[in-house]
């Protein structure tokens, strides 16, 4: 068996409040969706404005190899501004539960189902391939249901969807909804929304009972508590289910970060498949089990979604841990000396801290006796901003044996500091920002400050901390000590390579 999925990502997230994405921003996350191997792109609805006219068009002849399609209404006016987007599919919804025909259309089943027809037929009939969803079909009547699916099919409509609109099923009753639908012998969609955490799990019930097709989001972003999540559904298929897809497994990682950054909405860090500690450990007994073998407390290999296996050093970390990601930084200590660092590790967890690799790195070189000299060092920084000031950071930067300076500009005082140090490093390391996180350690304005980074270069992450009560010094202090980390454990590698 075979699984097609359908992707309404760039719907603006299917509607996530919030998100308007810009025409280029549309067209990257479509070549990205394509490039996964998404069956079909829901790539905006035409009707809603200019600009997301403009952002279908530039993805409709951008010639992707993905069935690109556009969300309408059943009202000629919305297939019309389809056309012309020269999508090659519609995904035309029409509500069929009586809550919403009485509160929402006012119109009796029959003038919905008219509707539905004679959209299908209009579209048809103009070229478009069209697969008609019944929007809030779980709380609808069944026979209804059927008929205004079957009056479609007659009228021209090649694919059929049922929307959990409100994420009312259970995966019981999605089976046997999802079974009764199957009858129809048509290709039949699984539309399952998350507000009950059970969308993945639906969809897959679904499947099971003869959908051939699943609608999903990257991320499982979506209006309220989201849309059934593209990876998890697509892992699941292929690690539980023994169902294939045509999407590029490897890819999840990556396309799952880049629609993160162009939206804005970021994951929970243990976001199933995709999130940061999807494939972290800090237990002793884990991470002794993993490093053994993979399989102890990993379900499947970070590697086959193209994300990697970290090991986060607090209370709970085992020496082996600590001792291995030691050896990787070039010390080489005794077993006083190894004690002692494992010691400072673990107060520091007790503490409530999490050990960065800088922190580590630090801890070792002060049991070693060892003073590091730093690639890059902070000479000044000045920052300009204000309510009618476009925020604007020079800094200049010692590296090596010279010095530079270098300007920037940002969405604030800090994005501006960051972008400065990147355009003034940028011919020395290519690093990339991962992830910036701050908290206020203590109450009033004039709070103590932790910023913690994580930067990543050749595929390694390496993550830095600073804690003081200026946040633009902080995330600066923060950002060149993993940028240090980074050409210091660059500078060693070179010396260990004949």
């Amino acid at each position: 068996m075979k699984a097609r999925i359908f992707d309404t990502t760039l719907r603006d997230g299917e509607q996530t409040p919030g998100i308007s994405l810009t025409p280029d921003e549309k067209l990257l996350i479509a070549r990205k969706l394509d490039e996964l191997g998404v069956n079909v792109i829901e790539a905006g609805s035409a009707i809603t404005s200019k600009g997301e006219r403009e952002g279908i068009k530039k993805i409709t002849s951008e010639g992707l190899s993905a069935e690109i399609c556009s969300f309408t209404r059943a009202v000629q006016v919305d297939i019309d501004a389809a056309l012309e987007c020269d999508v090659d599919s519609i995904h035309l919804v029409v509500p069929t539960s009586d809550l919403h025909l009485e509160h929402k259309l006012r119109k009796s089943r029959e003038e919905v189902q008219v509707m539905a027809v004679e959209s299908t037929q209009y579209a048809v009939d103009h070229g478009l391939l069209v697969e008609v969803s019944a929007e809030d079909s779980t709380r609808s009547d069944m026979q209804y249901l059927q008929d205004i699916f079957q009056a479609s099919i007659n009228a021209g409509a090649k694919r059929i969807c049922a929307c959990d609109t409100v994420g009312m099923l259970t995966p019981e009753r999605s089976f046997e909804f999802y079974s009764q639908l199957a009858e129809l012998q048509v290709p039949l969609s699984v539309h399952c929304h998350n507000d009950f955490g059970l969308a993945v799990a639906n969809s897959l019930a679904g499947i099971r009972a003869g959908a051939t097709q699943a609608h999903v989001t990257v991320n499982g972003i979506g209006e309220r508590a989201g849309n059934a999540s593209l990876e998890e559904l697509v892992v699941s298929l292929y690690s539980l289910y023994d169902v294939k897809t045509d999407v590029q497994i490897q890819m999840l990682y990556e396309v799952s970060k880049t629609v993160a950054r162009i939206t804005g909405i970021y994951l929970q860090p243990n976001k199933a498949i995709v999130g940061e500690n999807a494939f972290a450990h800090e237990s002793g007994i884990h991470a002794d089990g993993v490093m053994k073998k993979a399989e102890t407390y990993e379900p499947i290999t970070p590697e086959l979604v193209g994300h990697k296996r970290r090991f986060v050093m607090g209370k709970h970390v085992g020496s082996h841990i600590i001792k291995k990601r030691i050896n990787e930084m070039g010390f080489r200590v005794d077993d006083e000396r190894f004690s002692q660092i494992f010691n400072r590790v673990k107060s520091l967890g007790d503490m409530g801290k999490c050990v960065t690799d800088v922190d580590l790195q630090a801890i070792a070189e002060d049991v070693m006796g060892v003073m590091t000299e730093k690639p890059v060092e902070l000479q000044e920084l000045t920052i300009v901003s204000g309510n009618k000031i476009i925020p604007t950071a020079s800094v200049k930067l010692k590296i090596g044996d010279s010095e530079r300076l270098e300007a920037g500009v940002g969405v604030g005082p800090v994005d501006a500091a960051i972008v400065a140090i990147k355009k003034t490093i940028e011919d020395v390391a290519d690093i990339e920002f991962e992830e910036y996180h701050v908290d206020a350690i203590t109450g009033g304005t004039d709070a103590l400050i932790d910023v913690v980074v994580k930067l990543k270069h050749d595929g390694k992450v390496v993550s830095a901390r600073s804690t003081q009560p200026d946040i633009i010094n902080a995330s600066v202090e923060a950002f060149l000590a993993g940028i240090n980390k980074v050409l210091t454990d660059k500078i060693k590698q070179s010396e260990k390579t004949p």
